[in-house]
C-alpha cells in the first residue's frame, strides 16, 4: 500500500504539521489528506501532499 506524506506550513514557511498514511491508491490519498486539512482548519495554509514514489498529489498555495 502507498505511503503519503501531508505537510502544511505557516506563512513565514514554518511547518505546522508533517504526517503519514497509507492508501490504497492517490485518489483514497487525495480524499485522505483533504479530509486532515479540513479537520485542522488547514485548507487555506499552504500544503502539499506528495506520495512514496516522489509524486505531487496535492498541492496549496
Amino acid at each position: 500500500m502507498p505511503k503519503y506524506t501531508l505537510t502544511v506550513y505557516e506563512k513565514d514557511g514554518s511547518k505546522i504539521l508533517e504526517e503519514s498514511f497509507e492508501a490504497a491508491n492517490d485518489d483514497e490519498g487525495k480524499a485522505l489528506g483533504a479530509k486532515r486539512l479540513k479537520e485542522e482548519n488547514y485548507e487555506n495554509h499552504t500544503n502539499r501532499l506528495t506520495s512514496d514514489s516522489g509524486q505531487l498529489i496535492l498541492f496549496h498555495r
